[in-house]
């Protein structure tokens, strides 16, 4: 397969995760349609990359995993549907052991948007917010939720590099 047709399909999971985190700060919801892409376009992606059966398997095992503990989290009313959908969408695309990683600093980075989302929502800087959009206005609304997305899409992102769909583009792995 010539490596910008790879390139094209492995450029497909950084544009949907920061899609999906650019509409959850704005509007609060992650479409279907983005973590259904992500799932969609890693087929083709492991198959044009040449990653063995097994590896394509522990792939879906991990994004199977990740969708069961992304479903309790939403049970719990920890995180809303959306980001379930999209943790589970990333880590099909994370595998092992680039998961580990990408759970571990979307932990990290959901923590330090909790806290940057409390400072937001403080009286003295709520009214400098009220002057800007309305979505900015709606994120330092004090009781609103935290757009995990970003935190997802960071997480993501971060840990994109260690996996092995990207190790086996030509020239990086």
């Amino acid at each position: 397969m010539p490596p910008i047709v790879q390139a094209a399909l492995l450029f497909v999971f950084p544009a949907l995760v920061i899609v999906g985190a650019l509409r959850d700060v704005t509007t609060y919801t992650i479409p279907n349609w983005i973590s259904g892409g992500l799932i969609l376009a890693f087929i083709p992606a492991a198959l044009a990359l040449g990653l063995p059966l097994e590896t394509i398997g522990l792939h879906f095992s991990v994004g199977a995993a990740a969708l069961v503990a992304a479903m309790a989290m939403f049970a719990l009313g920890w995180i809303g549907g959306g980001d379930a959908k999209l943790f589970a969408a990333a880590a099909l695309w994370m595998g092992w052991p680039a998961v580990v990683t990408f759970v571990l600093l979307t932990g990290v980075v959901g923590g330090v948007l909790a806290l940057g989302l409390l400072s937001l929502r403080s009286d003295m800087l709520r009214g400098i917010i009220s002057i800007g959009p309305s979505w900015l206005g709606r994120l330092a609304t004090p009781g609103e939720s935290v757009p995990y997305g970003v935190a997802i899409a960071v997480g993501a992102l971060a840990a994109f590099p260690e996996t092995a769909l990207l190790k086996a583009f030509p020239g990086l792995g």
